[in-house]
């Protein structure tokens, strides 16, 4: 039996630890933020327009979108804290669509991450948009005017370019259903770049991914 034992323990062990979210945790305990950019035409592709989502409408306009600023731990991530902060009005979440697309994810992101990071809505909302901020987005890819297949690297060596403070540690590409999905950027919590944790530096593998221009 001692073999089996041991078997699954190191089994255990060797789970990904993108499966450590840890729901509940007290909120403002956390080591830094990750900024994710969603390519908003490539969401559109794969749920937006099954949806009907407003920001997938033509001439929408709307390229690298905030998905979110979400705190992370060095392994895992918390999520869903409890907190006395109120929510915050609907107003606040109405004016967060410029860059998020919809106010119901930005209601979202407060509820799921916002509250894990100990700040008022108002100062969680206004330090997400400085991270959006922070990060220059590529250019090249709004000048698209048809579908591409590119390697996921293509995308991180864009950002790279155009981030001379970003290193590729700092950085991850992530892919769904063969399509580029999120650009994901670490950030200390005065949100200057950082190395990602092992369990975010996880880059897209895909050497043929669709992209989809602006519509």
């Amino acid at each position: 039996m001692r073999p089996v034992i041991l078997f699954l323990c190191g089994l255990i062990l060797a789970l990904p630890a993108a499966t450590a979210r840890a729901d509940g945790e007290p909120a403002g305990v956390f080591d830094y933020y990750l900024l994710s950019l969603s390519w908003s035409p490539n969401w559109c592709a794969l749920d937006g327009d099954a949806r009907g989502a407003a920001p997938c409408e033509t001439g929408g306009g709307h390229g690298w979108v905030l998905h979110g600023l979400w705190p992370q731990y060095h392994r895992g991530w918390p999520a869903f804290c409890p907190t006395a902060t109120p929510n915050p009005p609907r107003a606040l979440t109405r004016s967060m669509a410029d860059i998020m697309g919809t106010p119901g994810l930005a209601w979202y992101q407060w509820k799921k991450h916002g509250r894990c990071s100990g700040l008022a809505a108002e100062d969680y909302f206004a330090l997400s948009r400085r991270a959006y901020d922070s990060i220059a987005r590529p250019p090249m890819f709004r000048t698209l005017t048809d579908p591409v297949r590119l390697p996921a690297s293509v995308v991180e060596e864009a950002f790279l370019r155009a981030n001379p403070s970003l290193t590729e540690e700092m950085i991850t590409i992530t892919c769904r259903d063969g399509h580029i999905q999120e650009a994901r950027i670490c950030l200390s919590k005065d949100l200057a770049p950082v190395p990602c944790g092992r369990d975010v530096s996880r880059d897209c593998a895909a050497r043929n991914a669709h992209f989809k221009p602006l519509r």
